[in-house]
């Protein structure tokens, strides 16, 4: 959530490029702070946010893509030459720096699992978010990326830090930059939105089953939403705001990989082993599926940083730590 809020401060430069280094973190940690003042309310009113947020980031994405099909031209999309010679050092550094910022691009997708007690029919909701969510983002991240490169030499899309601006601005001269840097900082403070929710929602179900802090528990007493929850990751990712913008995606990406994306492949074989809860997902072709994406996450893991790698692998020992000594004070296991 810092990493969108840093983002958002950066986009804005745009428009006011004399942001200052503390300007630009104080604007950021006030994002942080707006979005958590939206989430605090009722999840269905939450919802209407997200429907008006939803209908801007698509209005922003078909805007690019018509002016790629108006004015690109496909022949004109080029590579560096040595793009696909496999065996060269350049080609998988490369593949992997990619990789891991694609992987934050697609992140939200599994928001929706992290308040599937507030939705309906779960377990037809959830899996149907899930594949369409990843298969509509890769559609139209292609779709963009084709008609920004198709009007736009990738040597100045590369070097651009506003790039769909510039895109816009090269094609519509006049206020049209300007409304559409307006779209992508909305879009941006979107994802933050979206994904503030979700998160919020995950020390709320740690609590409630009395494996967290009990006030991560708390509920609103009218709107039923995890309100202790909802502030403590509005003020903690303000207050994250004051790293930088790559610092914040690497670390992001791979403390992710370490605490949140291999545990779950082992949960999900710890899952299948159990009979006595309802499980009314399946995976087709297992185990496959889970050693395919144990082999795409680590190799993310290793393009992100031995320092990132450190500080997730340093941050799961903490957790297992705590897990361990509260376990022995409950009785519970492996005690």
């Amino acid at each position: 959530m810092a990493s969108g809020a840093v983002g958002f401060a950066h986009y804005l430069q745009y428009l006011v490029p004399s942001l200052g280094p503390w300007q630009m973190k104080g604007l950021a940690a006030f994002v942080c702070l707006l979005s958590a003042a939206l989430v605090y309310r009722r999840i269905d009113r939450v919802g209407r946010w997200g429907t008006v947020f939803g209908a801007l980031v698509f209005a922003a994405i078909g805007w690019v893509i018509l002016e790629g099909v108006l004015h690109g031209r496909l022949e004109a999309v080029r590579v560096p030459a040595d793009a696909w010679q496999l065996s060269s050092v350049s080609f998988w550094s490369g593949f992997g720096a990619a990789t891991l910022y694609s992987v934050y691009d697609y992140l939200g997708y599994n928001n929706v699992c992290n308040y599937a007690g507030e939705v309906d029919r779960p377990a037809a909701t959830i899996p149907r978010s899930i594949v369409l969510s990843v298969l509509l983002v890769a559609a139209l991240y292609l779709a963009m990326n084709l008609s920004i490169l198709s009007a736009m030499p990738w040597q100045d899309a590369a070097a651009s830090q506003n790039v769909v601006s510039e895109f816009i601005a090269r094609l519509r001269p006049g206020m049209a930059a300007t409304i559409m840097t307006w779209l992508i900082l909305i879009t941006i403070f979107a994802g933050l939105f979206a994904a503030m929710c979700a998160t919020s929602r995950i020390p709320y179900a740690a609590a409630a089953d009395g494996h967290f802090f009990p006030a991560f528990a708390r509920l609103h007493p009218s709107g039923h939403f995890p309100s202790f929850s909802v502030v403590f990751v509005g003020v903690a990712s303000a207050v994250a705001c004051l790293l930088e913008l790559d610092a914040l995606i690497a670390a992001l990406v791979a403390i992710y990989v370490v605490i949140g994306a291999l545990p779950i492949i082992g949960a999900v074989t710890a899952l299948r082993r159990r009979r006595d809860i309802v499980r009314p997902f399946s995976m087709w072709g297992y185990p496959l599926p889970s050693l395919v994406a144990a082999a795409g996450w680590l190799a993310i893991l290793v393009t992100s940083g031995i320092w990132y790698v450190a500080a997730g692998v340093s941050l799961l020992a903490v957790g297992i730590a705590s897990y361990v000594w509260r376990a022995r004070r409950a009785g519970e296991w492996p005690f």
